[in-house]
């Protein structure tokens, strides 16, 4: 890991500026944005189409070679769009294209460059227009996305399933199972005896956890100073 030369203060300075570009950037192209968002390099969040709706204790992550992308391609109304869930995690180069409806429970994990989609996007014989039908994906609660993972229209993740790297998911995966392939299928139940531990339960009390964050920032860049930030810049 490369070291971080910043002051502690010079840091704080930028999840500040973070936060403001998240207020007056992102935010007003969502639905809504729940509470205490931990969203990393937000300009590499594209957002397009609506509507889009974001629960609380969001980890959303974006990276310039990896941007992360939101999509909502409709010209209907009083369609479900993305809705995303509480305390989900979506690492850099996810992309989630809807058409109608994709809906994301609590605590799911998406891992880089997975994809879902709710549509095929073009006919099959007429290659000119889109499809007239598109069928609602529904990831319920705890689900894990492998990476590079692709979840097409129609499908139900079952809660606490973990879809492996490299995926293709074309039809309903049950609950507390590992699939993998393509098409994904069935390779694993998951221990009924071992409990699962939710990244809800894990960090539900966000005092706590932003406190021990604190704490260990403060340790690791204890002893950095502006003039050899500036220094390790150069």
């Amino acid at each position: 890991m490369i070291k971080d030369y910043r002051p502690y203060y010079i840091k704080q300075l930028w999840y500040r500026f973070q936060h403001i570009y998240i207020r007056h950037k992102l935010a007003p192209q969502l639905k809504s944005l729940g509470k205490y968002p931990f969203i990393v390099k937000p300009w590499y969040i594209e957002i397009f189409g609506a509507p889009v709706t974001i629960g609380d204790n969001i980890t959303l992550l974006g990276c310039s070679d990896k941007k992360t992308r939101l999509t909502v391609w409709s010209d209907k109304k009083n369609i479900d769009g993305i809705i995303i869930g509480d305390h989900v995690l979506i690492s850099p180069g996810v992309r989630i294209s809807a058409a109608n409806s994709i809906k994301i429970a609590d605590s799911c994990m998406l891992a880089s460059h997975v994809y879902i989609t709710d549509s095929d996007w073009h006919g099959i014989y007429d290659r000119s227009m889109p499809p007239s039908e598109t069928s609602k994906v529904i990831l319920k609660e705890n689900v894990w996305i492998g990476d590079s993972a692709i979840v097409c229209k129609g499908v139900t993740i079952g809660e606490n399933s973990i879809i492996g790297a490299g995926a293709i998911v074309t039809c309903d995966i049950p609950p507390n199972v590992i699939a993998a392939g393509n098409p994904a299928k069935t390779i694993k139940h998951l221990d009924p005896d071992k409990p699962v531990t939710t990244r809800k339960e894990r960090f539900s009390d966000i005092d706590k956890m932003n406190n021990a964050l604190e704490t260990a920032e403060k340790q690791s860049l204890k002893g950095n100073t502006l003039l050899g930030w500036i220094r390790s810049l150069l």
